[in-house]
């Protein structure tokens, strides 16, 4: 069974339009991945598509509805055998370590923010709060772009050479080394010798320690 991701979003077509790109869309059309936004207004309670309303207690800015929230979910996810990620800046930062976690799982929901966010009670329905930063962002759908991009790389078969994925960037806990290419020099930069010497165990050498050392 190739994995689904389901995105719940107020702006579907943000999440579209930027996975029709590079790696997402050719795994997509590959059939190894299934990519679904949905538009969270499509359970709204009125004719208005009304979601959020105003924070009791006062505050500034609206909140996004549980009510709403929670009908997306079960409507998605009836039974609840799909991993529920709520994006938050005050979830679980986002790895490498997590990104291979979700690659594993048959089926994610994103649930994206807006506004001031999600009324706290709709916790009780997630299964983990995701942040990709200490940072505020407009919305959650640029943080669930970011996971999605990252997961998908890690999906068998999705990158076309297996060497490329096993030493990429943050795999053994180690950045990835310097690279070069032609022109061999310029600007008075050289490329460093032993990348010119054909020697590979050299070559592997040289690169580990540059590794270590980007590490440290």
């Amino acid at each position: 069974m190739n994995m689904i991701i389901d995105v719940l979003t107020l702006f579907p077509d943000l999440i579209d339009q930027a996975l029709a790109y590079s790696i997402p869309a050719r795994a997509q059309k590959a059939g190894r991945i299934d990519i679904r936004a949905h538009q969270l207004r499509t359970w709204a309670t009125d004719r208005h598509g009304t979601v959020d309303d105003t924070p009791y207690g006062g505050g500034p800015g609206m909140i996004l509805r549980v009510d709403v929230a929670h009908a997306a979910l079960g409507a998605l996810d009836h039974g609840h055998k799909a991993h529920r990620i709520m994006l938050s800046p005050d979830g679980e930062l986002f790895d490498q370590t997590m990104a291979a976690d979700f690659a594993a799982k048959k089926r994610l929901i994103l649930l994206c923010g807006r506004y001031e966010g999600f009324d706290a009670r709709i916790e009780k329905y997630v299964d983990q709060k995701v942040s990709i930063g200490s940072f505020v962002l407009s919305g959650g759908e640029l943080a669930a772009l970011t996971i999605i991009d990252a997961v998908t790389r890690l999906i068998p078969g999705v990158l076309g050479n297996a060497e490329s994925l096993k030493e990429e960037t943050f795999e053994a806990d180690l950045t990835e080394y310097p690279q070069f290419t032609r022109p061999e020099k310029y600007k008075g930069m050289t490329v460093p010798d032993v990348l010119l010497s054909g020697h590979h165990a050299e070559i592997q050498k040289w690169r580990d320690s540059q590794r270590r050392k980007l590490a440290s």
